[in-house]
Order: C-alpha cells, then sequence, then structure tokens
C-alpha cells in the first residue's frame, strides 16, 4: 500500500511538473526511473537474488553510463552467481568512472585472485588501503593474497592486525594458522586453530585442519578425535572421512579406512584418488580381483597416470598375470621413460617370462637411471628416477575432493572424462593425406599448405591420438642427416626435433628446434619460424605436464567467500607450474603468424593453465574467428564458460562442438547442461 501511495504520489508530482517544466519532464522521468531501478536491484542483492539484480543494473547502466554504483552492484551479482571475467570488468568501469573508489579496488582485488593474479590483486589492495588504511576488512582480504602467493610472512601480519580489531573472527584464525604452518611454527598454528573451534565449536573445518596437524605429527588418536568431531558435524563432509581414513590406515586399522574410502565414494563414484587409495588397500589384503576393478576404473578417468599403471602392473605380478603385468610396466614406461623402479620391476617380470636378455638390460637401465639421478645436483626432492620413493602408499591428494554443488569442482579426474581438448602440433606420419572432402570443411592455409608440401617427410598438424603413433617412421629415419632432405636447413633440423620427440629424445628435440628458429632465410622462411615456435611451445609445456602429473602432496585452494571479503585458505598450495616460455613461444608465433588458428587455440590452452581465464577464452574466440568449424576450440570455450559460471554460453558452445564433431561434448552435456536444458 505504501509503495502504491508512493507511485502515486510520484504520478501527481511528474503531472504538475510538466505543466509547469515541460522541459525538465524527460529528466525528472529518467531520475524517477533511476531510483526504482536502484532500489529494485538493490533489493534483490540483498536477498541474494542475483540474476535479478543484474536484470535491474542492466537497465540502469544504460539510463546512465556515469554511476559508479551501478557497474559495482552489478559487478557483485555477477560475482555471485560466478561470472568472474564479467564481474571483474564491470569492477574496472566502476573505478574508471571513480579513481578514488575502494570497495572497488577491494573487489576486483578478489576477482584477481580467483584468477591467479596475485600481484594484479595486491596493487588493488595497496591502493584500497592508501585510500581508507582503517578499514580493517582489506587487510584480511590482503593476508589471503599474500597467503595465496605463498607470501607466509606479511599473511601472518596482516591476520594479525585484523585480528586485533576483529578478535571473534574464526575464519582469521583459521588462515593465520595455516600461515603459522607454512612457516614451520606448529605451534602457533595449533593454538590459531584452538582458537577458532572455540569461537565456533559448530564448524567442521577447523576440526579437519587440527586433526590433520596432529596426523602430521603422528598423533593419530587425537587426529582421529578431530576428524569425528567433523564428521559429527557435517555427515557429508568426504574431507573428513578421507583424511580419517588415512589415520586408520597408519594405524594399520584396515577395515575402518576401507569403511571411510567406502563412505567417500558413496558421496562421490567418480573420485579417482579414493579409488585409487582402496585398490591399494585391497591390493594389500590380497583381493586382487577388487583391486583390480578399482584401479581399472582410475585409469579410465585419468589414461595418463603413471602411478596407476605401475601399481596394476604389481597387481598381476602377485596374480602371476606376467604378460598384463609387462604390457602395464611398458605403459608406465613409455608414459615416463626415466622411471628407474618400473625398469627394475620389468626385469623381474622379463625373468619369470624367460627373456633374459631383456630382463638383463632393464636392470641396467634401473641402476643407470638411478646413478644418474644421484649424480645431478640442484634437485631438492626425490625424484622419479630414485628407487628410494615409495609408490604404493596411499595418497593424499585434496584436489579431487569437492564440494556437492560446481562451485569447486575440479575439470579433471572424474567419471565423466572432460580434460580440455589436447594442444595441436605438427608430427611425423607414415604416409601423406591429401585428399579431403567438401564436408570436411578442413582449415585451408595457403602458407601453412605450402610448408608442409615443402617438407621433405609427411607431416600433419593435429591433435588427434591417432596420429601421434608415427614411431615406426622416427626409428626409421634414425639420426642420419640423409633423412632430412631439402633445402633449407631450418626445415631439416624442424624434421629432426619431430623424429626425436617420436623417439622420447626430448632434449634433442629442444636443441634442433633452437637451430630451426635461429635460422635465416628468405620471407617464407621467416614466416616458417611461427611453426617451429608453436611445437617447441606445446613441447615445453608437455614436458612441464607430465612433471605436473607426477606430483602427489598437492592442494588445490580456492577463496571460501563469506560476505564476499572472507576467505579461509588451506593448509597446503598447489605447487605451481611455469609456463611462461611455453606462452612466449606461442605469443612469439602468433605475432609473426596470427592467421593460425592452431596457435591461438594452443595459447588458450596455456593461458588456462596458467589460470589467466580471460586471456583463454579471448585465444579461443580468436581461433573460432579464423576457424568457425574448429570444433575442439568451442568444446575448451564451453569447458572454461561453464567453470566461470557462464553455463548458458558454456553449453551452447559445447553443443556446437558437438555437432562439429567432438563426440566428448556429449558426455559433458548430460552431466553439466541437463538443468539448463530442462528449465
Amino acid at each position: 500500500m505504501k509503495a502504491s501511495c508512493h507511485i502515486l504520489s510520484a504520478v501527481l508530482r511528474l503531472v504538475l511538473l510538466v505543466a509547469f517544466l515541460p522541459l525538465a519532464a524527460p529528466l525528472a522521468r529518467a531520475q524517477y526511473d533511476k531510483d526504482v531501478f536502484s532500489f529494485r536491484g538493490r533489493n534483490a542483492l540483498s536477498e541474494g537474488k542475483w540474476a535479478e539484480a543484474i536484470t535491474q543494473f542492466n537497465v540502469l547502466a544504460r539510463l546512465d553510463t556515469t554511476d559508479y554504483w551501478t557497474f559495482f552492484y552489478r559487478g557483485i551479482a555477477k560475482y555471485n552467481l560466478g561470472d568472474i571475467r564479467g564481474s571483474q570488468r564491470d569492477f574496472d568501469t566502476a573505478i574508471r568512472l571513480n579513481p578514488v573508489f575502494t570497495s572497488g579496488y577491494h573487489y576486483r582485488a578478489i576477482t584477481q585472485n580467483r584468477f591467479g593474479r596475485y600481484d594484479a590483486a595486491l596493487e588493488d589492495l595497496e591502493k584500497a588501503i592508501s585510500l581508507r588504511p582503517g578499514l580493517t576488512g582489506l587487510y584480511f582480504t590482503r593476508g589471503v593474497t599474500y597467503f595465496l602467493s605463498q607470501q607466509f610472512e606479511p599473511a601472518v601480519r596482516d591476520f594479525d592486525r585484523y585480528i586485533r580489531q576483529e578478535p571473534k573472527d574464526p575464519s582469521a584464525y583459521l588462515n593465520r594458522g595455516a600461515s603459522h604452518l607454512f612457516l614451520g611454527d606448529t605451534l602457533k598454528a595449533v593454538n590459531d586453530y584452538n582458537k577458532a573451534i572455540k569461537l565456533d565449536r559448530f564448524e567442521p573445518e577447523g576440526y579437519v585442519r587440527r586433526g590433520r596437524l596432529f596426523a602430521a605429527q603422528g598423533r593419530y588418536d587425537d587426529a582421529i578425535a578431530d576428524m569425528d568431531k567433523a564428521v559429527e558435524l557435517d555427515t557429508a563432509n568426504t574431507f573428513a572421512y578421507f583424511n580419517r581414513a588415512l589415520m586408520y590406515y597408519e594405524q594399520s586399522r584396515l577395515n575402518e579406512a576401507m569403511a571411510d574410502l567406502n563412505k567417500v565414494l558413496e558421496f562421490e563414484p567418480g573420485n579417482a584418488l579414493t579409488l585409487y587409495n582402496r585398490s591399494l588397500i585391497r591390493a594389500q589384503v590380497g583381493d586382487y580381483a577388487n583391486a583390480l576393478e578399482d584401479m581399472d576404473r582410475v585409469i579410465n578417468i585419468n589414461p595418463k597416470n603413471v602411478l596407476a599403471y605401475y601399481n596394476r602392473a604389481a597387481f598381476f605380478s602377485g596374480m602371476g598375470r606376467w604378460e598384463d603385468a609387462l604390457a602395464d610396466y611398458n605403459k608406465a614406461i613409455e608414459l615416463y621413460p626415466d622411471f628407474a623402479k618400473a625398469y627394475m620391476n620389468r626385469s623381474y617380470v622379463e625373468l619369470q617370462l624367460g627373456m633374459n636378455r631383456a630382463s638383463r638390460e632393464d636392470y641396467k637401465t634401473a641402476n643407470r637411471k638411478v646413478q644418474e639421478y644421484r649424480n645431478k645436483t640442484g634437485f631438492d626432492g626425490v625424484s622419479f628416477a630414485d628407487t628410494t620413493q615409495k609408490y604404493n602408499t596411499l595418497l593424499a591428494l585434496d584436489a579431487d575432493f569437492a564440494k556437492k554443488d560446481f562451485d569447486d569442482e575440479l575439470l579433471q579426474h572424474r567419471d565423466v572424462d572432460i580434460n580440455l581438448r589436447p594442444l595441436y602440433k605438427f608430427v611425423l606420419t607414415d604416409s601423406r593425406d591429401d585428399t579431403f572432402y567438401a564436408l570436411e570443411r578442413r582449415y585451408e592455409n595457403p602458407l601453412l599448405d605450402r610448408f608442409l608440401a615443402g617438407l621433405s617427410l609427411p607431416v600433419v598438424v593435429t591433435n588427434d591420438e591417432k596420429y601421434l603413433s608415427g614411431r615406426e617412421t622416427a626409428l626409421q629415419l634414425g639420426t642420419a642427416d640423409s633423412a632430412f632432405e631439402g633445402p633449407e636447413s631450418s626445415r631439416r633440423e624442424f624434421l629432426k626435433a619431430l623424429a626425436d620427440i617420436d623417439a622420447k629424445r626430448y632434449n634433442s628435440a629442444m636443441l634442433h628446434y633452437e637451430k630451426a628458429i635461429a635460422a635465416t632465410g628468405d620471407r617464407y622462411e621467416e614466416l616458417y619460424k611461427a611453426f617451429y615456435l608453436m611445437n617447441r611451445g606445446v613441447l615445453r609445456a608437455e614436458m612441464i605436464d607430465f612433471i605436473a602429473s607426477m606430483e602427489t602432496n598437492v592442494q588445490t585452494l580456492t577463496m571460501d567467500d563469506k560476505g564476499n571479503t572472507r576467505a579461509r585458505v588451506r593448509d597446503q598450495v598447489t605447487t605451481s607450474y611455469d609456463y611462461s616460455e611455453a606462452i612466449a613461444d606461442l605469443e612469439q608465433a602468433a605475432d609473426i603468424l596470427g592467421s593460425v588458428p592452431y596457435i591461438h587455440f594452443d595459447l588458450g590452452n596455456l593461458y588456462c593453465l596458467s589460470s589467466q581465464l580471460v586471456n583463454a577464452i579471448d585465444s579461443y574466440d580468436k581461433a573460432i574467428r579464423l576457424y568457425p568449424y574448429m570444433g575442439d576450440a568451442y568444446f575448451n570455450r564451453g569447458l572454461l564458460l561453464i567453470y566461470l559460471k557462464d553455463k548458458e554460453k558454456g553449453c551452447i558452445d559445447l553443443s556446437r562442438a558437438g555437432e562439429l564433431g567432438v563426440k566428448d561434448s556429449y558426455s559433458v552435456i548430460s552431466r553439466y547442461c541437463a538443468e539448463e536444458q530442462n528449465r
């Protein structure tokens, strides 16, 4: 009723104004409209109706492009819907319109954190603090940013300052405790966890963290008691069940460990890490049949998991299935040629099969690789070339654990294979395939076609696995210069690099790429350098990916925001892999020859792996503009859009990818787009 009276009163006032000030009426009506839309938008924000809020602020943005509050509020709504990229654009606009807007810098810093751009986030926070040094929430967010960027001492200082002003916020103690833990001060860490628990006894996070710390100290009874409490408070806390399983295992309480792992799998049937660990326990008690079933599922989810093949081979050995064991050791060595322990074990299997000569060679190879590793300097940890590494212990990889919604769910290690479509590269093939059909919509580029036709060996640009098995061609070529005919030294070096990659001589391949890139020639040869840079960038990225796949103790860090300014950091930090050299190669290739979609596609993948998600989207956009029928680019862009909560656009892209022949699209659509289709 009050609202109706307000509107009626406003209309009466408007009529009176029209009589006396006709020229001012449009401005008055516009102002009235703005007030209404602003009220509706802010009201929707307060009620958590994010989509409705965006609708109202969209109208406001059209009515007045200079009101920084409009873009700021819309940015908040987008952020809460998961559109981090869109929210950052709005915060950028708000700051551009008002360069002294403290909240704009603060919230943009939060979005920068989500993208992993910690330096940019710190710059924004410094600006915000310079504008309002007394705003304590800024120090909390900066403490989180320091932690995420692994600057733990300044993180502690910021949390100290925040706690002095807000001594009853348990999240601050959890964050400061995690920072102390990385600084090696377990006493201060446990004190902070105790304080967080005291402040909020009904929050399981404090018990989980303190329990993990107790477990690291060997205090398993205390650790299990904390996990019991966490499970009591949240009976669906899969992370607590998983950690308690590891603790039970350390106490040789295998039945309890199995029960907890089974509980995790009730909630998350596709949790590859839990399947992996349950498989190892089953094998330990002699239940090889079920152990194999679990490990088969792990390999189905992640077919490049070296340890899965290695351990399955051990299961086969325990069952006397020597041929199967040999095949799995072969696969493990194919994935990682320096895996000394795999050579040693394969030597034993070959001995059982009567392959005495091969057995001796593998035994020598294993010992040589161990010695080579021991002779190396500058390595801090234990390499997979070192046989002292334990390969059959349970792994504590937190990255497989996700909340029930898609907020923190990873795009890997699940039942549905939704990895990014792989990088494009030049590879040797067994024969030239110059035939194509009109309906194939083959990508045509005169310069690329000229380059391929001018090579003395058959080469294709692909990311299809069926082309990546041209090892016979490479082995026949060997390293004889006579096998690489051609008028230009750069192309000879390029072909040698391709042959070396097929033979897994990666260091040699890098040297050949460098020579090819350094060579000089005519105008065409200068353009061809883009292809050499593209392939070198891909090789660098693949070498990094392989190292990443070998890490066992990593944990995904996400910002668990409360009120948009609160985030809990975790006790471990994801290992950061540096793709900068690979990206630099692809960027240089794009500068030389920006008309090739494969280069932009590869850049999109590398930007994605480097958490530069906005750049990744832009690169896929360029690839699609250059080649509108590139299904892989639609697929990857669709996955990324879904991850960024722009599900509608992401599902449209996945549908388009399916139309263009990317069969993986439909399994992803059935999982993540069904709700959208049924609305």
